[in-house]
């Protein structure tokens, strides 16, 4: 007797669609759909779209075997200030760390700077006293007999959640779990955030701005995906549902909730896990990613079929460009870009006559006016389809109605007219700006990490990705793109590709002249437990794989480089090893190495993750021949600025070896492929579509 295929769903919430993607595990993908989102309730619009994937593929609810769940819903609530009210509780003497911050400005000489929101003032900053070492030791002990006082206090500031952030926790973190305990016996109802759960890490201005981020945003999360498994779980599914983390990988809902912050940018990870694996079937070591969806567009360099990645990044920036503005946070996260450049994204004419694009977005209440649900303002959606680049009858599998007069109205009315231009040079207007906007966004996150576009492929997917993939190409340097099969869905389908895993960062002083082996391999055994306890939770049995990093740098400077250790209890013999292995990626980072200075190890990191899926690798030995258009249609050529006929394909009837000469447009369910008319677009043997810049002229 054969046991049945696995049945899997994903489902990404973003800010104007929710993407959901039926997958079986020995035939692929079997259904995908894209609806718009509901924000006032997000569940609406998830329960929508598994109930037509499952209907697509004319199977039941009670043959899932795996959801995994991503949203931005954690994110737009720290953007948007939508998060619970916060009390801090720091030592005594420490209230001031959120003012204090890096004791710099993140731009020197602006003397109307707007500081970050860090979401708790001042007046909501409350101390009690105790006092742990830097080694662990207790040197004064935690007053249990403030409690009571600090409990009426938090009574009074009307505190939904506290975020507690004492000094040294994460070598020892006992004054916080005290501290949290007494608070909640007294106050039940509190949700409670300590720093030595959320981010166990030195540095006390970013794991204070962690833990209250998370406890901000806790309350709100813990309800919506409560609320999210129940409303599932009444439909019969007897599956766990899974979440996505910023840091690529998935988690449980009981640590999702229990840790919300990393959840942030998880949608977007699901993208660049995509990428990755994408970019491993294609052989391409050098990528750019480019995932542009409704509401925003993001950005991310892959290397050797690995997303780039980091410790640390910024919520709502004050100034969009600019690092220091924002407020800073540690988890792993996968190391992207994004921008407000999305299909939604709005269109206007500032004070000085120029066309500015974003970050506000229509998003799918009431969305571009194109879509008639109320919308008023143009979008670039509305651009793409004035300049004939969306078929109105095809766009969103025929379930939106697109009203191409409200578009152009709406075009003439808010920028043609205040520059005194026609509608449809607007249109082509509005598309140059979002265009170089994410072009500048790609080079800029290149030079910051020391690298060049000209020679990476791009893979482009979301919603509008591959429509807008050749003119940001262009504006790149890039001359290869690859368009997957589902690019609509891709970061949705990237939730299934991506591994159970689970990170953990902490901090424990070592210098290579005076290491303690037995010391560090304690603290890992301690992580290896606790992490593989999360992954177990979630993946059952299946084999799991370990990654051991250590956090070095050189003794006086403020920050550190990722250097991975062997996976084994480590020895005094290992120690020349790590320092070469340290010395060689300096001199990779920075040309040379320093010598005779003292290298020490401040944190130390653990990943567990099951095993990856192995990557089939694409053969296309076919013929390249060229297909006959399905029909053609009229559009507006951003290289010359003329009307010119652009033949239209079906892309699900293209075979492999497929050769099209642009401009030309390829038509599926959830998106459109633009080919410019200096590109050529092939397929391949995975259903992949390789466009090449031939930089033909008309």
């Amino acid at each position: 007797m054969t046991s049945k295929p696995d049945l899997r769903v994903a489902v990404d919430i973003g800010g104007t669609f929710t993407d959901t993607v039926l997958m079986e595990t020995e035939g692929g993908i079997v259904a995908t759909n894209k609806t718009p989102t509901t924000p006032a309730e997000p569940t609406i619009g998830a329960l929508e779209g598994v109930t037509r994937v499952l209907a697509d593929a004319k199977r039941d609810w009670t043959e899932l075997t795996g959801f995994i769940h991503g949203t931005t819903l954690a994110t737009n609530s720290l953007i948007e200030r939508r998060g619970a009210r916060v009390v801090s509780i720091t030592n005594t003497g420490f209230r001031d760390i959120l003012e204090i911050g890096y004791e710099r400005r993140y731009s020197q000489y602006d003397i109307n700077l707007s500081k970050p929101d860090l979401l708790v003032t001042r007046d909501r900053c409350l101390t009690v006293s105790g006092r742990i070492s830097a080694t662990g030791k207790e040197l004064v002990p935690l007053d249990e007999s403030a409690v009571p006082c600090l409990a009426e206090k938090l009574r009074l500031l009307d505190a939904d959640a506290v975020a507690i952030c004492l000094l040294h926790a994460y070598a020892n973190p006992k004054h916080e779990e005290r501290l949290r305990d007494l608070l909640q016996d007294e106050l039940p109802e509190l949700a409670i955030s300590i720093s030595s759960d959320v981010s166990p890490e030195a540095r006390e201005f970013d794991r204070l701005c962690t833990t209250i981020a998370n406890a901000y945003i806790q309350p709100m999360m813990a309800a919506y995906l409560r609320a999210f498994e129940l409303e599932f779980s009444n439909r019969g599914i007897g599956c766990p549902i899974m979440m996505m983390t910023a840091g690529g990988g998935i988690t449980t809902l009981k640590t999702a909730a229990h840790l919300p912050i990393r959840l942030v940018e998880s949608g977007p990870a699901g993208g660049a896990i995509l990428a990755a694996r994408i970019a491993a079937e294609h052989g391409l070591t050098d990528v750019l990613s480019f995932d542009m969806g409704g509401t925003t567009a993001k950005l991310c360099l892959i290397d050797n079929y690995q997303a780039q990645s980091a410790r640390r990044f910024e919520i709502a920036r004050a100034e969009r460009f600019t690092k220091g503005s924002g407020m800073p946070v540690r988890i792993p996260v996968i190391e992207m870009i994004e921008i407000g450049a999305g299909g939604g994204s709005i269109a206007s004419v500032d004070r000085l006559g120029r066309i500015q694009i974003g970050p506000e977005s229509a998003g799918s209440e009431p969305g571009p006016a194109a879509f008639g649900r109320g919308g008023q303002v143009p979008t670039v959606t509305d651009a793409d389809i004035l300049q004939g680049l969306i078929e109105p009858a095809s766009f969103a599998e025929g379930r939106l109605s697109v009203d191409v007069a409200a578009a152009e109205n709406s075009i003439a009315v808010h920028v043609a007219s205040p520059m005194a231009i026609d509608a449809r040079s607007a249109a082509a207007g509005i598309s140059e700006i979002v265009d170089e906007n994410m072009a500048a966004a790609g080079r800029m996150h290149a030079v910051e990490s020391g690298k060049d576009l000209g020679d990476r492929t791009m893979i482009a997917f979301g919603g509008n990705g591959p429509l807008h993939a050749t003119r940001v190409a262009r504006r790149c340097g890039v001359r290869r793109i690859v368009i997957p099969h589902d690019p609509g869905v891709g970061s949705a389908v990237g939730f299934l590709r991506a591994p159970v895993s689970f990170e953990i960062v902490r901090s424990h002083y070592q210098s290579l002249d005076f290491f303690d082996p037995a010391g560090v391999n304690e603290l890992f055994d301690a992580m290896l437990s606790e992490a593989k306890a999360v992954v177990r939770a979630g993946a059952g049995h299946s084999q799991l794989i370990t990654r051991r990093v250590g956090f070095m740098r050189y003794h006086g400077q403020g920050h550190e480089i990722e250097i991975e250790l062997p996976d084994r209890d480590l020895q005094e013999a290992d120690l020349p090893q790590i320092c070469n292995l340290f010395e060689t990626e300096y001199s990779r980072q920075f040309a040379r190495e320093v010598p005779g200075m003292r290298i020490e190890i401040l944190n130390w990191c653990v990943q567990v993750s099951t095993q990856p899926k192995p990557v089939e690798k694409v053969e296309n030995h076919a013929e390249t021949f060229q297909p006959a258009p399905d029909r053609t249609t009229q559009f507006l050529c951003e290289l010359t600025g003329e009307h010119l006929e652009a033949n239209v394909f079906d892309r699900s009837s293209l075979q492999p070896g497929a050769e099209i000469y642009g401009p030309a447009l390829i038509i599926e369910p959830q998106t459109t492929t633009y080919v410019s008319a200096d590109f050529v677009a092939k397929t391949d043997g995975l259903g992949s579509l390789i466009l090449e810049h031939e930089g033909r002229t008309l």
